[in-house]
């Protein structure tokens, strides 16, 4: 356990800022009330709130199942809303798997789908920045 002073307050975003959602995902979203990114991971810790709240948007299940990991892992402040998708597509899906996954193997697989995806390695994050994002995990509340 980390002492009080060394954590990191979990950072909550306008649902809006979350990638990939639809225009048309966002105002079922808003008329639901749900506007952060705090809002959606408080409807949906558990399987069967997921199942509800799917059921309340009517859309699919793994839509709320991947809104919420990319919730989870903006909850981390340096990796935010512009890093999530990248982290999820990666193959991670919550912070603590982040702390897990071997750093080097992560950002190999990250480098892998910049080249695919953008066809631009420089757009990579880089070792020390995927240390800080592990560092942030370990610590956050």
């Amino acid at each position: 356990m980390h002492p009080p002073g060394n954590s990191v307050p979990s950072a909550n975003w306008s649902i809006d800022q979350l990638p990939g959602l639809s225009s048309t995902d966002l105002k079922r979203l808003h008329a639901h009330g749900i506007r952060t990114t705090f809002n959606l991971l408080s409807l949906g810790h558990t399987p069967e709130k997921r199942r509800i709240l799917a059921s309340t948007l009517e859309t699919h299940i793994q839509h709320i199942n991947k809104w919420i990991a990319l919730a989870d892992l903006a909850r981390i402040p340096s990796v935010g809303c512009q890093h999530c998708g990248l982290l999820l597509h990666a193959g991670v899906v919550s912070p603590t798997q982040l702390v897990q996954t071997p750093i080097a193997r992560l950002h190999r697989q990250m480098l892998k789908l910049q080249v695919a995806m953008m066809q631009r390695r420089d757009l990579c994050p880089t070792i020390d920045q995927i240390n800080r994002w592990v560092g942030q995990a370990r610590r956050l509340r």
